[in-house]
C-alpha cells in the first residue's frame, strides 16, 4: 500500500497518510500528499476532501532528521502553497498528537475535526526554531495574537477541547473520526465553503508585542527563538500573508543554521539516546514495580515519594519515629496543597494520592515492596546499616536503591547478600519537579535491575542517564569541579556577586554562591569533613567552612554568602574571610576578569567530562550534556558542556586548559587524555 493514497467515497475524497510509526512528514509523505491533492482537486466527482492518517496519530510533525540538510522538493512550505490553492473544501480529520509541521498541515486545511484525545501544538521553540511552514502566520489569523503567542512561545500542546474553545478545531468527533469528518464535509454550505486561513486578517496594537516580550523575558532568557516568534507574529498583523510567509521562512532558515538550534536539537536527540544502553534492549526482562518504599522523610525522601504517588503507585514511607513520620506526611500534604491552590491538581487527586501513602517506623513493614529507595543522611555507616536491615526484610527480587549523591554504591551494596539487586537512583532536588534521574550501576547490578530502573523513570516522567560508580558520579563530580574553581577564583580576588553574575549571564539559572545558599552551605562542609584532603582542594572551600562556623549556613539560617532580609544582599563578612584565607594559603589577590571566570568554570566542566568519559563512568558525551542540562540548568541553547566544547573547538579548549595548567598548577588542570586525542583528530 502506498504511503499516501486516495479513496473517493461518493462525493468525498479521503486521502490517507500511512507512514508508521508517527506519520512524520517525510519527503515521501509530502510528495504523495502533493500528488493526491492535485488529482482529487481536478476530479469533477469530488465535492470535498478529507485528510486522515492511519495508525495511532495524525502527522506528528516534520522529519527532524532532515533539518540542516539540503531541502528536497516539495518542501513543507511548497506543499502548503499547493494546499492553499485547493478549490474544494479541505478537512483535516485529526487524532493522536499533531505537532509542528503536522499541525501546520492541519492549519492549512479549511476545517479541522478532532478526536477528543487529540493534542496539537507548535513546539519548535524547544528546538531553537520557529514554525517554518506558516504557523506564525496562520495561527494568529485563526485564534488571535495573544492565544497564538501563548501557544507558539510556550511550545506546549493543547487538548482538543481547548482547541475548540480557541477556534482551532471546528468539531469534536463523538465516535468514528473519519465518518464524522466526512459528515462534516458534506454538511458545509456550497457557498463560502472554502475558508482559507491565509485569507483571514488579524490586528493588534504594537504595544502588545513589547508587553509580551517583557512577560516571557525571565522564562526565555538567553533564547533567540521565542523572541523571533514574537517578531513573526507581529508581521502577521502588519503585512500581507505572502510577505509574512517569506519573513517566517527566512527566520526559520537563520535559526536552523544557528548555534542555539543546533545545541537544542542535540539535546533533543541526546535525551532519547540516553536510554540506549549496550547489552540492554526491549528483550531484557524487567521487574514489576507495583509498590514502593522510601526510607527517610526529609525533603528529598518526600519528593521521591511524590513521584510514585502521582502515578498511582502505593508508597510506604519509613521514619525513625511516629512523630517524624507524621511530619513527613505533612510535608507531602503541604506540597500537594500548594499544587491545588495553583490549579495544577484537583482536591480529588490530592486525596487519592494521599490515600496511597502509608507511614511506618518498622522495617518489617517494607517486606512487600517491589522497590525500596533509601534517602537517609549522606553517611556511609548510616547507609550500610540501612541496607543490612533491608537485606533481612526485603522480599526476594526486590530492587534496593540508594539516593546517595556521592558515596560508593559498591561499598553500600556490600552490606547485603544480593548486590545484584542494588542500584543508585539519584534524584535531584526538588525530587518531584527536577526531570533528571541519574541511574548508577555498581559492578554487580544485574541487567534486569538497570532495565527496570529505566522503565520506572519513564513511568514517573523522568529522563534517566546511566552512570558508573565514582565519587559524585557524573553530576556531582562535575559540579564539584565547577564549585572548586568558583571558590579559588574568590580567593584570588573575584567577588561573589561578580562570579555569580558572570555565570548567570552565561546562561546558568543562578550563580554557584546563590545555589550553595539555597541548598545549604553546611551540607557540603559536612560531606567534605569525611574526605581525605587529597580528594578535594581545601583552599577552594575554606570560606564555606568559616561561614558555617559563624552560623551562616545559607537561606535556611537567613545568611550565607548573601544576607536574606527583605532583599538579598552580599554578606559583608565574606570578603573579609576571603582575604584571611587567601593570606593563609599564600594566594596573591588580583583583579580577575569576567572572561577568566567563565573560562575556568566552563573548561573545568569540559576537562572533567572527558575524564569521566575516558574512565567509562559515562557511556557517551551526550549523556554528560543531558545530566548537566537537566540536573544543573546548563543553558539548553548551548547544548551542555561537551557540545559547547565542540562548538568552541576542542583544540581551543585544550589550549586554554593547558594555559590554566601552567598558571593554576597541574593538580586539577592536567588535560584529559581523551580530550588530547580528540583535539588532535579535530
Amino acid at each position: 500500500m502506498p504511503i499516501v493514497s486516495a479513496d473517493i467515497r461518493d462525493d468525498i475524497a479521503v486521502i490517507t497518510i500511512d507512514n508508521p510509526p508517527v506519520n512524520a512528514l517525510s519527503l515521501a509523505v509530502r510528495s504523495g500528499l502533493s500528488r493526491e491533492l492535485a488529482l482529487v482537486n481536478s476530479d469533477d466527482r469530488v465535492e470535498a476532501i478529507v485528510i486522515v492518517c492511519a495508525g495511532r496519530t495524525f502527522c506528528a510533525g516534520a522529519d527532524i532528521s532532515e533539518f540542516g540538510k539540503p531541502p528536497m522538493d516539495p518542501s513543507l512550505p511548497d506543499l502548503m502553497t499547493e494546499m492553499d490553492a485547493i478549490e474544494k473544501p479541505l478537512v483535516a480529520a485529526m487524532h493522536g498528537t499533531a505537532l509542528g509541521g503536522g499541525f501546520e498541515v492541519a492549519l492549512c486545511c479549511h476545517y479541522r475535526v478532532m478526536d477528543t484525545g487529540t493534542k496539537v501544538g507548535l513546539p519548535e521553540v524547544n528546538l531553537g526554531l520557529i514554525p517554518g511552514a506558516g504557523g506564525t502566520q496562520r495561527l494568529p489569523r485563526l485564534i488571535g495574537v495573544n492565544a497564538a503567542l501563548d501557544m507558539i512561545t510556550g511550545g506546549k500542546p493543547i487538548d482538543a477541547r481547548k482547541a475548540v474553545e480557541l477556534g482551532v478545531a471546528d468539531m469534536l468527533s463523538a465516535d468514528d473520526l473519519l465518518e464524522d469528518a466526512i459528515m462534516f464535509a458534506r454538511s458545509l454550505p456550497p457557498q463560502d465553503s472554502v475558508r482559507r486561513v491565509s485569507d483571514l486578517t488579524v490586528h493588534a496594537d504594537s504595544e502588545i508585542f513589547d508587553i509580551y516580550k517583557q512577560k516571557i523575558a525571565k522564562r526565555a532568557r538567553g533564547f533567540l527563538a521565542p523572541f523571533t516568534v514574537i517578531e513573526a507574529v507581529k508581521i502577521a498583523t502588519e503585512m500581507p500573508f505572502e510577505e509574512g510567509i517569506d519573513f517566517e521562512r527566512e527566520k526559520f532558515k537563520e535559526l536552523v543554521a544557528s548555534p542555539q538550534s543546533k545545541a537544542q536539537r542535540h539535546l533533543f536527540f541526546a535525551e532519547r539516546a540516553a536510554a540506549k544502553i549496550p547489552g540492554i534492549d526491549r528483550s531484557t526482562p524487567t521487574r514489576a514495580i507495583n509498590s514502593v518504599a522510601v526510607i527517610g522523610g526529609g525533603i528529598m525522601g518526600c519528593g521521591i515519594a511524590i513521584n510514585f504517588l502521582n502515578v498511582g503507585v502505593p508508597v510506604t514511607l519509613l521514619e525513625v519515629s511516629s512523630e517524624a513520620a507524621d511530619a513527613a506526611r505533612e510535608k507531602i500534604s503541604k506540597i500537594y496543597r500548594s499544587s491545588v491552590s495553583k490549579g495544577r491538581m484537583t482536591e480529588e487527586e490530592l486525596l487519592t494520592n494521599l490515600a496511597n501513602l502509608s507511614l511506618s517506623t518498622e522495617y518489617e513493614e517494607l517486606s512487600g515492596a517491589d522497590l525500596i529507595i533509601e534517602a537517609v543522611f549522606e553517611d556511609m555507616d548510616v547507609k550500610k546499616d540501612v541496607f543490612a536491615k533491608l537485606n533481612a526484610v526485603a522480599k526476594p527480587g526486590a530492587i534496593l536503591a540508594t539516593n546517595t549523591s556521592f558515596l560508593d554504591i559498591n561499598d553500600i551494596a556490600s552490606a547485603t547478600s544480593r548486590p545484584e539487586d542494588v542500584i543508585g537512583l539519584h534524584f535531584f532536588s526538588p525530587a518531584h519537579i527536577m526531570p533528571l534521574l541519574e541511574v548508577v550501576r555498581t559492578g554487580d547490578t544485574s541487567d534486569d535491575v538497570i532495565a527496570s530502573a529505566f522503565a520506572l523513570a519513564k513511568n514517573i516522567r523522568k529522563t534517566p542517564v546511566l552512570s558508573g560508580v565514582c565519587y559524585g558520579f557524573i553530576a556531582n563530580r562535575m559540579s564539584s569541579c565547577y564549585g572548586r574553581e568558583v571558590g579559588l577564583l574568590q580567593l584570588e580576588g573575584a567577588g561573589v556577586e561578580q562570579i555569580d553574575q558572570v555565570m548567570y549571564d552565561f546562561g546558568m539559572p543562578m550563580g554557584m554562591f546563590t545555589m550553595l545558599d539555597m541548598a545549604g552551605i553546611d551540607i557540603g562542609v559536612m560531606a567534605r569533613a569525611k574526605l581525605s584532603k587529597d580528594d578535594y582542594d581545601e583552599r577552594a572551600f575554606a570560606v564555606h567552612g568559616a561561614l558555617v562556623e559563624r552560623g551562616h549556613k545559607g537561606q535556611k539560617s537567613g545568611s550565607g554568602f548573601y544576607i536574606y532580609d527583605d532583599d538579598k544582599t552580599l554578606n559583608s563578612e565574606v570578603e573579609t574571610i576571603a582575604e584571611e584565607m587567601a593570606e593563609k594559603f599564600g594566594i596573591e589577590r588580583r583583579t580577575v576578569s569576567d572572561q577568566e571566570i567563565e573560562e575556568r568554570c566552563v573548561l573545568a566542566l569540559v576537562n572533567e567530562g572527558y575524564k569521566i568519559l575516558e574512565e567509562g563512568i559515562a557511556l557517551k558525551e551526550s549523556d554528560i550534556d543531558v545530566v548537566f542540562a537537566l540536573g544543573f540548568g546548563f543553558p539548553r541553547y548551548k547544548g551542555g558542556p561537551m557540545h559547547y566544547a565542540r562548538h568552541l573547538g576542542l583544540k581551543n579548549c585544550l589550549k586554554n586548559i593547558e594555559k590554566y595548567a601552567n598558571t593554576q598548577g597541574e593538580r586539577w588542570w592536567t588535560p584529559s587524555a581523551l580530550l588530547v586525542k580528540l583535539a588532535a583528530e579535530e
